[in-house]
């Protein structure tokens, strides 16, 4: 009696284990509009051919996951995209004193929800600022629907790079005290 109730147990629980797993991936939902919202002038609603109408820049992506075997003969990636700096200074970020920008901070969302977060002064100073654009194409080519045709990369010397797929939304936001 006990191993045929353990049994139907084991399997309720693997069903909605299984059930959860399939509720939780998501679904590919390439992003072809990314919203720029929050504390700014005006939210921007920009495409591929908004971002375009930026300076280009490129930045490499060293290889993902690799071990140094791997590293050795894979190729970096190389992105081309614009600035986040010169995205958010087109909408005017908003502030009544230029030394609280200080307290603000920069949510980058993916249409997946996961997101990232930038201090004002890893976008705004010079160095660290260039290595984080809003990209579109990924090796001469445009991004593929796997990565939602707009992404954000962040690549850092001193840190592992963030890299942001099927970028939907950037918001500027402020510490309050």
């Amino acid at each position: 009696m006990y191993l045929p109730l353990r049994w139907q147990l084991a399997t309720a629980l693997a069903a909605q284990c299984l059930a959860l797993g399939t509720a939780a991936q998501p679904s590919l939902h390439p992003t072809t509009t990314l919203v720029i919202s929050g504390k700014v002038a005006k939210t921007l609603n920009l495409t591929v051919d908004d971002l375009r109408r930026y300076p280009a820049h490129q930045i490499e992506e060293p290889p993902l996951n690799g071990t140094p075997q791997n590293q050795a003969t894979e190729l970096p990636r190389s992105f081309t995209g614009c600035l986040l700096r010169d995205v958010l200074a087109a909408a005017k970020p908003v502030e009544s004193k230029p030394r609280n920008l200080r307290k603000t901070y920069v949510v980058a969302t993916a249409s997946d929800g996961y997101a990232v977060i930038f201090s004002w002064a890893e976008l705004f100073v010079p160095a660290r600022g260039e290595s984080v654009i809003v990209a579109y194409e990924r090796d001469g080519d445009p991004l593929s629907v796997d990565e939602g045709r707009i992404a954000l990369i962040a690549v850092s010397g001193t840190r592992p790079g963030r890299h942001v797929k099927w970028l939907r939304s950037v918001e500027v936001r402020t510490i309050d005290p």
